[in-house]
This record gives C-alpha cells, structure tokens and sequence, in this order.
C-alpha cells in the first residue's frame, strides 16, 4: 500500500482494516499500527480510541489488543473488565441469581466476579470474604454486613491479594498466628480455564492454592468461566471438575466438556 493509496483512503476503511489487524495480530502497539498504515501516530490513537469506543478493540497504553484476545497475566484488571464484557455481565447476573439474602460467601478477584459483585445490589445482610482489593469499591455497601479482603502479597495488575485463606483473630492472643476456622455458603470462583483434562487453572501458582482453599471452606462453589476460557488449560491446576457444583459460563461447552462436566456432576449455568 502505497502512501497515496493511504492517503484517498476512506477513513471508515481504514478503521475497518485497523480493527481485523488488532483481531489477527492479538496486541499491537501504536508505532506498528502507524507503519502498518502508513499514517502518524496522532491519527492510529484517535481511530484505537473510536474503535475502543465502538467496542471493536480494547484501547491500552501504547496500543489496543483484540476483543477475543485471550486475557494474559500482563494485562491489568481494567482492561480485562474490558474483554467480553456482555458475557461477563450475563455470567454476573447469573451468579448472583445464586445469591440470597444472609449469606457467607467467598469471591476471588478478577473481572467475572465482579460483575457478581455489581449485580449483588438488591440482596442484604451478606457477610464477603475476598481477595480482590476492587471488590470493596464495586459492591453496594447497602448489601453488605461485613466484608474481609485477605491478606498477603499483592498483585498490582491483578488487584488482588495472593496468601493463606483466613481471617486473624483480633483479641487477647493477637499476633501468635492464630486465624479463624471461617467457613461459606458459596464461594463465586472466576477461573482462567475450564478442560475436561484437569478440571479449572489459572496461570499462577500461588493463585491456584489460594483458589483451591476458597473452594475447600465453602458449602458450594460456583465457577465463572466467559466461552474463551472453556476447553483451555493453563500452568496452575487449581482442582478437578467435580470440585464445583455449578459451572456459570455465556453459551453451552464444547460437546467433550459437556460430557466431563455432566459426569462429574457439575450443573451449567448459562443464559436463557
């Protein structure tokens, strides 16, 4: 492409061909965009921030990543919330149709669970423990008794907390380690991967322990998985599929994770 041909381009054309670059390419960076079509920087930012408006493209610093890219650990929480938002907001009502008034539940962090959370907002009296520092921010404090965000080491772009699953005791032993035998309802779990060889991953160790403990101390569990995460797996196994009582996710599962899902007596959840 010549930069006369650039030049008498259609600017709705090249918008067109931006957004199925950004789709093939996963990421790209403005400079690439901008030797790509032969047009300045100035011009690639304001068509990714049209396209990202348009909801074709996610819009990040230095460049844009496509809508079905497949969230990396690299990519903060705000652009992920950005990934597949309508099936996330489908999973959120969902889950939190699980929901009822009084209950204890556990929430992990990431961008699936808090659509739980924002959809929480007609229930009362809920008692949360979390590991998402976002979560706080999110829900309606009217929904809320209390509300306890774990502790330990922090991932920034993930903003969560990664550390042992419990709550010290505040009293006359503070500071000898003790922590409280707590225990759930239901813990809402939003996954990185769902195969019917393995069960749920997520891409870090340390996550996939702190997943597995949420899991442990809760009467039901309910895992949140968007279609892109379904017949996937990834480093950190975090448990079996049986492990779960209810996969929420936006369409049904590929017939082999149907199969596996249905014999280890897990029931799908997905929109009507």
């Amino acid at each position: 492409m010549t930069t006369e041909d650039s030049g008498r381009r259609l600017p709705a054309g090249r918008k067109a061909e931006l957004a199925s670059f950004v789709a093939e390419s996963g990421e790209v960076t403005v400079a690439r965009l901008a030797e790509r079509f032969e047009v300045s920087v100035d011009t690639i930012r304001r068509d990714l921030d049209q396209l990202d408006a348009d909801g074709h493209v996610i819009r990040t610093h230095g460049g844009a990543v496509s809508l079905s890219a497949v969230p990396r650990p690299e990519f903060g929480l705000d652009v992920r919330i950005r990934m597949q938002p309508a099936a996330k907001e489908a999973i959120g009502i969902i889950g939190a149709g699980l929901v009822r008034d009084g209950m204890v539940l556990m929430i992990n962090a990431g961008s699936t669970a808090l659509a739980v959370a924002r959809n929480l907002r007609d229930r009362r009296e809920l008692t949360i423990a979390t590991n998402s520092l976002r979560l706080p921010d999110e829900i309606a404090p009217e929904a809320i008794r209390d509300l306890y965000v774990f502790g330990g080491s922090v991932r920034f772009t993930a903003q969560a907390t990664v550390g042992p699953v419990g709550i010290p005791i505040v009293g006359s032993h503070l500071g000898d380690g003790s922590e409280a035998d707590i225990q759930s309802d239901l813990a809402l779990i939003g996954v990185g991967a769902v195969s019917a060889h393995g069960g749920y991953w997520t891409s870090n160790l340390a996550e996939a322990q702190m997943l597995r403990g949420m899991m442990h101390r809760a009467a039901k569990v309910a895992i949140l998985a968007d279609s892109s995460k379904l017949d996937r797996r990834l480093f950190a196994q975090i448990t079996e599929l049986a492990e779960a009582d209810y996969l929420i996710t936006d369409v049904p599962p590929p017939a082999e994770l149907a199969r596996a899902l249905e014999k280890a007596g897990v029931e799908v959840l997905t929109p009507p």
